[in-house]
């Protein structure tokens, strides 16, 4: 798509974080031409479409740094309930779901991710390959990863951690089916990462196999690091150490390496993993859901790691995540006003893209980038008035904010109407989807207790 954006505020999220004021973005089909005065873009360019942005910022689109987009199947049920909900729910659903479900479910969280101004995810989960096609098809770009493990994780929930070399390598072979379907498909929108689930279901054969594809393939890869008592209690039951110690004695304390989590990291941990350059993706609201996310952030940050954010499971809502990051992370320097909201705001796009290696084309408002972008309403009573742009998005910003959103030069929202999916249609499948899972599930798994209070409501 070839446009002239003019009259806009632009938060370019550049080394100088400028933000830009009565000033033009020019669109060249999927990257951003120029960037300048509205009056110098629009007399060089006199033959462009133009959109007007009087009224209106432009800002990079969300990256969405850790998220399991088909887990919109849980909404509204697991975040109540007393238990380890990852061996509890989400991996017995994800084996409960078909192909079909799993495209719709996964279709809904990029679409309430585009209503957000996110214009990529990264999504490591199962069976991935029977649902990345349905998602590429909503025009985002997506950065997605079979999670991979050698202890069976729906055995977990009994006790059983047992090595099981045959359940890993169906995971191994659905990564390597994902590399050669999806890897750099759909214009280069789609690619493949290499993930690990987690440290306490992942043995060193498994991490080795997994790293040795990373290295052929040149691919960054993402773990889930001490999430849990539990994660923390059987990798020191059976290896003897940390998880971060776990990671760092096999090769996955790297620059390559994004962590997700870090909520029982040690001081010595976070040292570790800040000398290696391993990325912190961190998910505070979804990790908040029982109080405030007890991470050392404080100590992440002043240790120099890359910080950056995502929603996790059951919403994809990124304003939700900066208003809860930066409560967490004031709290973990003991309350204040440290770090500033610019710093959050950081961590929703250009260091997202550091994370995965893409800085030279993503996560800014340049020349040369890909134009993936979200265009805000100023005059939106949220946000007025508008004294620190940046300040207002992270503490009262939300997804009815966003006005457009634009992904490899395309609109996937405009005026507020998303165009590559048939909204209403989705949510009222969705919701039909989500019944029938949950009720296959429980039929089939009768040791798995129904969160309460439990009632369908119908839509």
């Amino acid at each position: 798509m070839d446009m002239l954006m003019k009259n806009a505020v632009v938060v370019t999220q550049d080394d100088d974080r400028r933000v830009l004021h009565h000033t033009a973005i020019l669109i060249k089909g999927d990257r951003i031409a120029a960037v300048g005065p509205t009056r110098e873009i629009e007399h060089a360019n006199p033959q462009v479409p133009v959109y007007d942005c009087t009224g209106k910022a432009v800002i990079p689109g969300f990256i969405n740094s850790h998220t399991h987009t088909i887990l919109t199947v849980l909404r509204g049920t697991v975040e109540d309930w007393d238990g380890n909900a990852v061996y509890g729910y989400m991996s017995p659903v994800s084996y409960t779901m078909s192909a079909e479900e799993r495209t719709v479910m996964a279709v809904l969280g990029v679409l309430e991710g585009i209503r957000c101004g996110t214009t990529m995810f990264v999504d490591p989960f199962r069976h991935v390959t029977s649902y990345a096609e349905g998602m590429a098809r909503t025009g985002a770009r997506l950065l997605l990863s079979e999670n991979c493990a050698d202890v069976n994780t729906l055995k977990i929930r009994r006790g059983d951690y047992s090595e099981d070399r045959e359940f890993g390598q169906t995971f191994l072979d659905r990564t390597v089916e994902g590399i050669e379907r999806f890897h750099n498909k759909h214009g280069g929108r789609l690619q493949i990462q290499i993930a690990a689930h987690a440290t306490d279901n992942c043995s060193p054969w498994m991490l080795d196999q997994l790293t040795a594809l990373a290295r052929k393939h040149n691919m960054p890869r993402t773990v889930h690091l001490a999430q849990s008592i539990e994660e923390v209690r059987q990798v020191r039951a059976r290896w003897n150490c940390t998880p971060a110690e776990f990671l760092d004695h096999h090769g996955w304390a790297a620059p390559d390496v994004i962590g997700a989590h870090w909520t029982y990291c040690t001081e010595g941990d976070i040292d570790i993993l800040a000398e290696k350059g391993v990325h912190f993706v961190h998910c505070p609201a979804n990790s908040s859901r029982r109080g405030p996310h007890p991470v050392r952030a404080g100590y992440i940050r002043d240790r120099g790691v890359n910080v950056c954010f995502g929603s996790d499971n059951m919403t994809e809502d990124l304003f939700h995540t900066m208003k809860i990051g930066l409560i967490v992370h004031r709290g973990s320097y003991g309350l204040g006003i440290r770090p500033q909201p610019e710093a959050i705001f950081d961590g929703m796009n250009r260091n997202g893209a550091i994370a995965i290696g893409r800085l030279d084309d993503l996560g800014t408002i340049e020349a040369g980038k890909k134009a993936d972008l979200a265009i805000v309403n100023l005059r939106n009573p949220s946000l007025t008035p508008v004294i620190n742009l940046v300040g207002n998005l992270v503490h009262y910003g939300h997804p009815g904010v966003v006005e457009s959103t634009i992904c490899d030069g395309e609109w996937l929202m405009r005026g507020g109407k998303v165009l590559t999916i048939d909204e209403q249609a989705l949510v009222k499948e969705a919701q039909l989807v989500t019944r029938r899972v949950w009720e296959r599930m429980l039929a089939q798994n009768p040791d798995i207790p129904p969160p309460r209070p439990w009632q369908w409501i119908e839509t």
